[in-house]
């Protein structure tokens, strides 16, 4: 099959080198042209474990191509994927402007039978508004060329996103016509020989999937940092009630973890966007206004404990393992540490930071003014304290005799719960960590 991808950005280069892994021919559009050549040249401009080696495999064999021109190459396409950005406008909403330029491009070449498919996060009713403007384009060329739109939001996890395309718990499609189900069922054949998970249903409903999956998801997590906050203040241990709910199946384990707030690309930016959705139609999402408050205040909860025990934080030293909003990637979008660094900056701190490969994006945001380190034992060189931001596997079992060294003085705030307060308080720290007294 041949198809396109058009946007060069997290889902779209994943999704191009993904679907190029199976024998389809792909290429990838981007407008960038310094992106283009970049990729041309086998460097990724993004990070993701494994996607270096596919894009490159799939580069070389032929498969997957790169150019900023959709117009030069549509003629050949089967499917057009539409990957660009939806940025949060100021009031939350997402911002279409990308999404409809892509569909304009379409409408001023099409002259053959193509699937436009979305597979940026975007709201309800933009196939509709992709779907006009496409028309649009043909009626003012007088052409009459048959075309179809359908939605295949993408669910895939950063820092796993490889296995999360290569096998998909689910796979969700919207779509209006048989055809258009006909070529995208062949597209996915591959990915789920064994057991075929796609799941097709109307291109609203598919649409809203993506965004209340994420909600769910972002829901969960605002929900165990509320408990994990009044568990400190009754006694309670956040980490036996997560143990005590979470064996419960209608609950399950996944995304009960107490921590420093959520981030990344899509939590924040899905759950604003739902939100101001549903308030153009006149609702109000009351439960997801609420998981938008706790994230935020979590967000400045480590910092809070970080007062309570150092009260007077001018001049001092601190230090903070974990940039990226989690593992596994670089990305700091609406991550924690920008809100922890920003604090600490106008509280007086000096910051000395480490992280295994978020440092260049921290410093493209905001410049040296923090402490890169290269290690983790180098950011706690005279530290007043050390505050765990990110749960980097490397954090995991440090050498605490180490630590104890660097340290000035035995501080540690773990916003992620991943260390045992017995072992610390044994090695001579004073260790805090969240939803525990």
């Amino acid at each position: 099959m041949n198809i396109a991808i058009v946007g060069t950005g997290y889902v779209g280069l994943v999704s191009g080198a993904c679907f190029a892994e199976t024998g389809a021919n792909v290429t990838c559009v981007d407008l960038d042209e310094q992106k283009i050549l970049r990729l041309q040249n086998g460097d990724i401009p993004i990070y993701e474990p494994g996607l270096d080696e596919l894009v490159l495999k799939n580069y070389k064999a032929g498969r997957l191509k790169f150019t900023t021109s959709l117009a030069d190459i549509i003629a050949d396409q089967e499917i057009i994927f539409s990957a660009v950005g939806t940025p949060p406008d100021e009031d939350g909403s997402a911002d279409l402007k990308y999404v409809l330029q892509v569909a304009e491009t379409i409408g001023q070449n099409l002259n053959k039978y193509v699937v436009v498919v979305t597979k940026s996060t975007v709201p309800v009713g933009t196939a509709e508004k992709v779907k006009a403007t496409i028309q649009a384009e043909l009626d003012k060329r007088g052409v009459n060329v048959a075309f179809d739109v359908a939605s295949n939001p993408e669910f895939l996890k950063e820092g796993n996103a490889i296995k999360d395309f290569m096998s998909p718990d689910r796979v969700v499609v919207g779509v209006e016509s048989e055809e258009a189900k006909r070529l995208l069922t062949k597209l996915y054949k591959p990915f789920l020989i064994n057991n075929f998970r796609v799941i097709f249903m109307d291109i609203p409903s598919a649409e809203m999937t993506k965004y209340a999956a994420n909600s769910m998801l972002a829901t969960r997590i605002s929900f165990m940092n509320d408990i994990a906050n009044l568990c400190e203040r009754v006694g309670a241990d956040v980490n036996m009630v997560r143990q005590g709910i979470g064996s419960d199946t209608r609950i399950g384990r996944k995304f009960l973890y107490a921590g420093c707030g959520y981030g990344g690309s899509c939590f924040p930016k899905d759950v604003k966007a739902l939100i101001k959705t549903a308030d153009d139609k006149g609702y109000s999402m009351e439960v997801l206004k609420a998981v938008e408050r706790v994230n935020e205040n979590q967000k400045r909860v480590l910092f809070d404990k970080l007062q309570r025990y150092i009260p007077q934080l001018d001049g001092k030293t601190i230090a903070l393992w974990g940039l990226s909003f989690k593992p596994e990637t670089d990305d700091m979008r609406e991550s924690t540490a920008l809100v922890m660094i920003d604090s600490l900056l106008k509280a007086g701190c000096h910051v000395r930071a480490y992280d295994p490969v978020a440092m260049e994006e921290c410093k493209r945001r905001i410049g040296d003014r923090i402490v890169y380190c290269r290690d983790m034992y180098e950011a706690t060189l005279g530290a007043d304290a050390l505050l765990l931001l990110t749960e980097w596997k490397e954090f995991r079992l440090p050498s605490w005799d180490v630590v104890a060294k660097t340290m000035k003085n035995r501080l540690i705030i773990d916003g992620r719960n991943i260390y045992d307060r017995q072992e610390l308080a044994e090695a001579g720290f004073d260790y805090h960590c969240i939803g525990l007294k």
